[in-house]
């Protein structure tokens, strides 16, 4: 990982960005101490809101991934790093290969969900 990619996403900790529409970005992401569950020592939480604050994509790392069919526990082997899809409906694996590919991909993605949504409102 290179520093100037950390320190770009670390700089972007507790940023909001607006978009059209009311919806809006938060960005949080600090170090924390590497350990098996956090190995490159980035916790994120990288967050897409509608208007009324409710989040409807996220891309974090503040928990493990469940079993699908245990629904309060949690498999030591899953990973951390996992995207919130449809607010919180869906919960799926994310592999994290660095601070730039995080923020391209979660930029990404808040494209796509923005322009899905206008589609709708247009149809």
């Amino acid at each position: 990982m290179n520093d100037f990619e950390l320190n770009t996403l670390l700089d972007l900790h507790e940023q909001l960005i607006a978009y059209d529409e009311g919806y809006w970005v938060k960005i949080e992401a600090w170090e924390v101490v590497k350990s098996y569950q956090i190995p490159h020592g980035i916790r994120y939480s990288l967050t897409l809101h509608d208007f009324h604050g409710n989040r409807i994509l996220g891309y974090d790392n503040a928990h493990q991934l469940k079993e699908k069919r245990k629904k309060y526990s949690a498999t030591k082997n899953r990973p951390y790093d996992h995207r919130h899809l449809n607010g919180k409906d869906l919960v799926v694996e994310y592999k994290f290969e660095g601070p730039q590919q995080l923020l391209i991909d979660f930029f990404n993605e808040v494209n796509k969900v923005l322009q899905q949504k206008n589609d709708q409102k247009n149809s």
